[in-house]
């Protein structure tokens, strides 16, 4: 029962490895897709055309997500805004658009 247990715990920490690999995937490709917007305009579709293709849908799967119209539909308005993936994740950000909200409320 011991020696189970003890392979549980590598091959969970490698699943964890994995999804997180499959999320950078992710991130990038919402990346490519906000610089062919500002380039090109059509980010948004690009983006929406590579969730619903198979490989897109086995990425998000892998990274734990699950590849449905309204996963599109958010990929698609985070495109739309052109906020790169680094700075919406940025700690910075998140308090700047908290500090926005909370302004927005009170008026």
């Amino acid at each position: 029962m011991r020696d189970f247990i003890d392979n549980i715990g590598p091959s969970n920490e490698q699943g964890n490895r994995a999804r997180k690999l499959f999320a950078a995937v992710v991130l990038a490709a919402l990346d490519d897709a906000i610089a062919d917007d500002k380039k090109f305009g059509n980010g948004a579709e690009r983006i929406a055309r590579w969730a619903r293709s198979r490989d897109g849908r086995e990425v998000l799967t892998c990274a734990g997500i699950e590849p449905n119209e309204r996963v599109v539909s958010g990929l698609m308005a985070f495109v739309s805004k052109g906020i790169r993936t680094s700075v919406a994740l940025s700690r910075e950000e998140s308090e700047r658009r908290h500090a926005a909200q909370q302004q927005a409320d009170a008026a």
